[in-house]
């Protein structure tokens, strides 16, 4: 008989990759709906372009690469839609587009696929599509059913902008697509949690970070003097923590790495925002986090069962 071996984790599970994907997909409905709702027309086909060419980006290259064609299993079209939901509702379409074959072909198949990628794609893209295009995405408007008009440029919170604790959890304020609605994010982050596709963990730590230190840096923030309820319900913080800090490949196997990973984010955002030039850090936080997740879980995994101890230990 043949022993087949594979890297960690191993886990036994009645849910697949296909299965994972869709219940993350259901999550994200809510804030889809809420952002076409609150930007209208131009939202809903930023969607569609980048869920399109994620999907279409990914087929062509395991085509030519004469790989099996995975696009069964959704991860690409989860990857479309949050990059989406991670865009202003004035970026143009083609931003989009080239925003979604960037992380599917750069930042995940060349690293071999899922399951390979040390960098969330969604959030990588962003990334790189902030220091390209720096103006188109950071055009912000405030919500078309909120204002009444197609289009009324204003500052966010982070920048200066000023809004009640209302607002900031029902939308009305201008930022991407699916950060605005704080509302429809907990209804996905409930979701998550019943299926048990996510633990509350890394986004619970994570948030609650960010408005420990925004407390703390308070007298050195230009945004929220010290206000945590204010750090957690402005920008993109809390979609960020449900959605892309949760994701399998990039965060920690182990509950002690969780915790770990969380606090680097919400440490690293809360820095950022109180003494950077930038008013936003979550983009760069996870990142940073992704990159540093394999050290973190060499020293916080567990010890393997029948392990021999090091030598001159246990004599």
């Amino acid at each position: 008989m043949m022993l087949r071996l594979s890297g960690a984790p191993h886990l036994v599970t009645h849910k697949d990759t296909r299965a994972i994907m869709l219940m993350v997909l259901i999550a994200l409905l809510p804030t889809s709906i809420a952002g076409v709702y609150y930007f209208g027309w131009n939202a809903l086909m930023l969607i569609a372009v980048s869920c399109i060419a994620a999907v279409a980006s990914e087929w062509a290259w395991q085509k030519a690469a004469k790989k099996p064609v995975r696009i069964g299993d959704l991860s690409a079209l989860v990857t479309g839609l949050i990059l989406a939901l991670n865009l202003p509702s004035t970026a143009p379409w083609w931003l989009a587009a080239i925003g979604s074959v960037f992380a599917i072909i750069v930042v995940k198949q060349l690293y071999g696929g899922i399951g390979h990628n040390f960098m969330n794609p969604a959030m990588a893209a962003r990334a790189m599509l902030l220091a390209s295009w720096p103006a188109r995405m950071t055009a912000w408007v405030l919500p078309t059913c909120f204002s009444g008009v197609d289009a009324v440029s204003s500052a966010t919170a982070l920048a200066g902008g000023s809004f009640s604790y209302l607002d900031l959890f029902l939308g009305n304020v201008p930022g991407t697509i699916g950060e605005v609605c704080k509302a429809a994010i907990l209804l996905g982050f409930v979701f998550l949690l019943v299926t048990d596709v996510i633990k509350w963990r890394v986004p619970v730590i994570f948030l609650g970070t960010t408005a420990l230190c925004s407390w703390a840096f308070g007298s050195g923030s230009f945004n929220f003097a010290g206000d945590p309820l204010m750090a957690i319900l402005s920008g993109g913080v809390m979609f960020g923590a449900v959605f892309m800090a949760t994701d399998y490949t990039t965060s920690p196997m182990t509950a002690h790495g969780q915790y770990i990973y969380a606090v680097g984010c919400g440490l690293i955002v809360s820095i950022i925002r109180a003494f950077g030039a930038y008013p936003e850090g979550v983009t760069y936080a996870i990142l940073l986090m992704n990159i540093a997740t394999p050290l973190i879980d060499k020293f916080t995994r567990h010890r393997i069962y029948g392990e021999v101890k090091a030598r001159g230990k246990g004599k």
